[in-house]
């Protein structure tokens, strides 16, 4: 399977407008190739509803879907993986658990980690926080361009940018040898969700091209 380069992790705890469903078929529609079910809060089974109904968006559009943090609904929901945070379930336990073919990414904020999570047998880095973001209460300091350099230049597998990523920053993130860019609150949050991941689509096809 191709790692898809752009990311849309889906959200209900900075809006409550959408779905996570209905995120992960309007960020699809704009142009993510990849979503991340993401819900830290609730009852593992509404949780799950939530996943389930968000994997068949992406069966139905062909897109690959990891789950954030949670393995068990990865397994319930068929998904092609994880992504695991530092504090989350080890990636090595994790790939003896879903096995060789999974996708697993493993967040990094350090060149270490993200070495140590390629050797426990991660496909993808997701680092940062490259800019400053109001997704998290407690982030780790900024590492800007020059941090995802370094990352990039350390690992031997593909590196996704995250946190404070918006669509004039993508060509920047790119240059510095990313292979992508992970988005939540930069869909999320916007009036029309897919109309802003079409921009950051547009912003990652002109690095492409």
């Amino acid at each position: 399977m191709t790692l898809g380069r752009l990311h849309v992790l889906t959200d209900y705890h900075f809006q409550q407008r959408f779905s996570h469903a209905e995120l992960a078929r309007l960020a699809i529609d704009g142009g993510a190739d990849l979503i991340q079910f993401r819900q830290k809060a609730g009852m593992v089974r509404h949780k799950l509803i939530q996943a389930a109904d968000t994997a068949e968006v992406c069966r139905e559009k062909n897109v690959t879907l990891l789950i954030d943090d949670h393995i068990d609904l990865a397994m319930a929901t068929d998904a092609a993986g994880v992504h695991l945070g530092q504090t989350d379930f080890p990636v090595d336990a994790a790939r003896r658990l879903l096995g060789e073919d999974a996708v697993i990414g493993a967040t990094a904020t350090t060149t270490s980690q993200a070495v140590r999570a390629e050797e426990e047998g991660a496909n993808y880095i997701g680092f940062g926080p490259v800019f400053t973001t109001r997704s998290k209460k407690d982030p780790a300091k900024v590492k800007g361009v020059r941090g995802l350099e370094e990352v990039c230049k350390a690992v031997s597998i593909p590196v996704i940018a995250i946190a404070g990523i918006t669509p004039a920053r993508v060509a920047p993130v790119m240059e510095a040898g990313a292979y992508g860019v992970a988005v939540m609150t930069g869909v999320t949050t916007k009036e029309d969700p897919e109309a802003a991941t079409r921009d950051y689509r547009k912003a990652l096809d002109l690095v492409l091209t």
